[in-house]
């Protein structure tokens, strides 16, 4: 079945999909190669969801201080 959409000779469903997509832990928009989140994985995209839900004032808390924890771990591998 999987040779076929491989080959473009059918496409899935929109449920198919979602539960290829679920299967693989990752996003439609992974699947199907579109979006600008194309790394993230179910987990990673669950917390942006989390902070995306967050007041304003916590989201800024939150990017600032991971802003710097990337920077730290981008310094130390140098």
């Amino acid at each position: 079945m999987f040779a076929r959409y491989e080959r473009d000779e059918m496409k899935p469903s929109i449920e198919t999909a979602k539960k290829l997509a679920d299967a693989l832990e990752v996003s439609l928009d992974y699947l199907v190669g579109e979006g600008d989140l194309k790394v993230l994985d179910k987990k990673t995209f669950q917390r942006l969801e989390d902070i995306d839900k967050l007041s304003e004032a916590d989201k800024q808390n939150i990017f600032y201080t991971l802003d710097n924890l990337i920077k730290a771990a981008k310094l130390r591998a140098l």
